[in-house]
């Protein structure tokens, strides 16, 4: 079993690339667009605070030479923004902004976008990202996450089975219980160590460079490890302690070990989803129940498999876990249904994102789990009755005051005897039955397990949703241009193509407006002639004409004037040649 969930996670971990929480919201300047002047910063705006890298923004100029700029810095919006300033006097052509970020949920992003000053470049520097991943830092990253995950539900698992089930016999359970203490000390220490490797996409000889271990360790998954650590150290010293024998464990005890699984939650819930986005009190506190909730089901399920197949189970310790069980399919149940609204927030992002089709999935294996975790229950159910009955002794009722009874006819020492061994007899033939079904549970469990841990590396619906719909402000309060693609085609070979409008700042007032004119090969293409005019029809108000000219390049002004906010409709008209022109129409959102 062991051996084919390690395969199971080296498939899933060398297949699977991570997909980060954070996304790009909004950009200053935006993408694509022509400036008359260059700008003073570079202004990146995500959906989630970021931490930065030492090379997390770089700019190369038209030649796809390196511009000197000063260090990136969260900027005045807070952590989700980044900025970096520009040195005066960029000269004119096509800038490629490179960027790699770490998000809230401790997985790097990058991408890159393009901004013109005066007129775009002719030819434009190739987009560089930056450093990709290497696949051997990645899949060992992975496939430790996937051992943390496994060793925490069998850590924290084994240890509520001792204590909330109560079996007789323990000695079956202490392998398990330090298989998951070593092998999450294990698993913690390689994330640790790969971790300023992983983020910087470098190979894994990185991880012996002690200035990216010390980066990481000040950083907040790095100090979210060092938590688990320390904790992982307490919980050694406190189980050396703790009762081997049949007796109970302690109130102390529990509440130690209680308090140290909440810790060991917790080192996940603040480095992952949990801690960014909407309602991050709330979602940390649903994300440490719901995970404590799955480590003592699916952990609970193997030290009971393991105790099936070791010594006789009674049907008292089956009894309580069933009824532990339940309450962590309840704790489950409310925490998921949470988690999912706050992940995609609409039912458009159940099938329109990744992360709400691996959400789907893992309900799908939930259900199954749920399934054979009932026929597990009507399994069990006739054990405890069954020797209850044949533990209570027949009573004689007697009448007060009246007569001493007969003396009772000589009793058959055989029968009461045979009832236990029957009894005994009952829970022996439900052993096997269980076994095999509780097997059962613990193969699905393991595979939604591994569904959970690829989701918490997913971007949630919400947040992709927020990205793809993007601010009318940057995070620091600054408006950000409009831009509108309005692609067109006039039927004639070659003649199609793109137009690229920059209105800026796209609000109520005065504008400037920079129309990029790109041909169907992707390049930029010039055009005899460019007109643009905007109606607000609510309103009854335009066309308004831009009047463009000409400017070498990209077509612009600098006085288009819009007096009132709403829903405008663009109207680009492209004249390609003498005879060949095409209108298209766009509505644009101008704010107030």
């Amino acid at each position: 079993m062991l051996l084919g969930a390690l395969l199971l996670l080296l498939v899933l971990g060398g297949a699977v690339p991570a997909s980060a929480h954070a996304a790009l919201r909004s950009t200053d300047p935006a993408d694509g667009t022509v400036l008359d002047s260059a700008p003073r910063h570079v202004t990146l705006a995500f959906t989630e605070s970021v931490g930065l890298l030492d090379d997390s923004v770089r700019v190369l100029d038209p030649g796809n030479r390196r511009v000197r700029t000063g260090g990136a810095q969260h900027g005045p919006g807070g952590s989700d923004t980044v900025r970096v300033p520009l040195p005066a006097g960029l000269s004119e052509g096509t800038y490629v902004v490179a960027w790699r970020v770490v998000s809230a949920d401790s997985h790097p992003v990058s991408g890159a976008f393009t901004f013109s000053v005066g007129r775009p470049s002719a030819t434009t520097a190739p987009v560089d990202t930056g450093p990709v991943e290497d696949p051997v830092t990645g899949s060992l990253f992975t496939v430790a996450r996937y051992l943390a995950y496994l060793a925490a539900a069998l850590l924290i698992g084994t240890v509520a089975f001792v204590a909330l089930c109560r079996p007789p016999e323990r000695g079956a359970l202490r392998r398990p219980l330090a298989a998951g203490w070593w092998t999450l000390l294990g698993a913690t220490l390689a994330l640790l160590v790969l971790r300023g490797p992983y983020e910087t996409g470098a190979g894994p000889s990185a991880a012996l460079d002690p200035y990216a271990l010390a980066r990481t360790l000040t950083g907040r998954p790095g100090l979210a490890l060092l938590a688990r650590l320390a904790l992982l150290l307490v919980a050694a010293a406190v189980w050396a302690r703790w009762p081997r024998g049949r007796g109970a464990w302690s109130r102390p005890a529990l509440a130690t070990g209680a308090a140290l699984a909440v810790g060991l939650a917790l080192t996940w819930a603040s480095a992952e989803h949990a801690s960014a986005g909407i309602q991050v009190p709330t979602a940390m506190a649903s994300s440490v129940l719901h995970l404590l909730a799955m480590a003592v089901w699916l952990g609970g399920l193997t030290a009971l498999l393991r105790t099936l197949h070791r010594d006789r189970v009674p049907a008292a310790v089956v009894a309580r876990f069933s009824r532990l069980a339940f309450a962590c399919v309840t704790v489950l149940v409310l925490t998921g249904v949470y988690q999912s609204w706050r992940g995609l927030g609409s039912w458009d992002q159940v099938t329109g994102t990744a992360y709400g089709r691996l959400l789907t999935a893992k309900l799908a294996a939930v259900a199954l789990l749920l399934a054979a975790a009932g026929l597990s229950r009507r399994a069990t159910a006739p054990l405890p009755a069954a020797r209850a009955e044949a533990a209570v002794p027949e009573r004689v009722s007697e009448p007060v005051g009246g007569p001493p009874p007969l003396p009772p006819e000589p009793a058959e020492p055989a029968e009461p005897a045979k009832s236990a061994e029957a009894a005994e007899a009952a829970g022996d033939d439900h052993r096997p039955v269980l076994r095999r079904r509780v097997l059962a549970e613990v193969a699905v469990g393991l595979v939604v397990l591994v569904i959970t841990t690829v989701l918490t590396g997913t971007l949630p619906g919400r947040a992709e949703a927020e990205a793809a719909r993007g601010p009318a402000t940057t995070a620091g309060g600054l408006p950000v241009a409009s831009v509108t693609t309005v692609p067109f085609d006039v039927g004639t070979p070659g003649g199609r193509g793109k137009v690229q409008i920059t209105l800026d700042p796209g609000r109520v007032g005065g504008n400037s407006v920079q129309a990029v004119v790109y041909g169907p090969d992707g390049g930029i293409s010039t055009v005899p002639e460019l007109r643009m005019s905007l109606t607000l029809p609510a309103r009854g108000i335009g066309p308004v004409d831009a009047r463009l000219t000409d400017r070498g390049g990209y077509w612009g002004t600098g006085t288009l004037t819009l007096p009132l906010a709403g829903t405008w409709t663009m109207r680009v008209t492209v004249r390609v040649s003498d005879v060949d022109q095409v209108t298209v129409t766009k509505p644009v959102r101008i704010g107030g």
